[in-house]
């Protein structure tokens, strides 16, 4: 077999990828939750790899996708270009996500693209679990990719955090944590307000805000925590 290279089609790559998928990294997938039914099993360190070698190719990345397979489908949201995947893209991607590490992985991407303060606010309104999640993996993705925009943005996403606190599925509510933990940490001004959000869930009277909150407050009131806030600019 030829060797990957940005010339390879999609045909090319998912043959490589069926060559070197492992039944042992499969199962052990299934230890972290991650569904398996769609994985080859190969690590996400070789599938950037991949995506590193045979460069971005927007047409190919939706081939790539079109598979269902796990691992053609992460490479793809790598190897798409975000400054033309649209809002319609990312709705239509959605509809199949079935496990938090495609959701997060993929996340990654939606949260570089124009609509992506659109998507949060639709994603987050979605009743469906995995779509749901979206939205607040995009929130913490946001933090580390959108280092220009304004802090208002993500203040404004703490009343959507604060909203969907008690949902109680398991791979929603440890992404709404994940999200308030991650603002909590740009910059001490966003430190103030979801610290403050994050102490109201930890009084609540639902079981699954209460855990979001003082999961937070520990982690935001740990001192190294604030020394590394602290040390950065803004």
């Amino acid at each position: 077999m030829a060797a990957l290279s940005p010339q390879s089609s999609a045909g090319e790559i998912v043959a490589h990828l069926r060559t070197i998928g492992s039944e042992e990294n499969r199962l052990g997938m299934v230890r972290y939750g991650i569904k398996i039914e769609r994985a080859l099993g190969i690590s996400h360190g070789v599938q950037r790899q991949i995506a590193r070698t045979i460069k971005r190719n927007h047409e190919r990345a939706f081939e790539l996708w079109d598979t269902g397979i796990m691992e053609a489908q992460f490479i793809a949201s790598v190897t798409a270009d975000p400054k033309r995947f649209s809002a319609a893209d990312a709705r239509q991607w959605a509809t199949s996500f079935d496990s938090w590490d495609i959701v997060d992985g993929v996340s990654d991407l939606f949260v570089d693209t124009d609509a992506w303060k659109e998507l949060i606010e639709e994603f987050a309104a979605d009743e469906r679990e995995f779509v749901r999640r979206t939205a607040f993996a995009m929130m913490a993705w946001s933090v580390v990719h959108r280092k220009q925009e304004p802090v208002a943005t993500f203040l404004g996403f703490l009343p959507i955090i604060e909203a969907h606190a008690a949902d109680s599925r398991n791979f929603v509510k440890k992404a709404v944590n994940w999200a308030l933990r991650s603002i909590g940490k740009r910059s001490m001004e966003m430190h103030s307000a979801a610290l403050a959000v994050a102490e109201r869930l930890a009084q609540s009277t639902d079981k699954t805000a209460r855990w979001i909150g003082k999961d937070a407050v520990r982690e935001l009131t740990n001192a190294k925590t604030l020394e590394r806030i602290a040390a950065r600019k803004g």
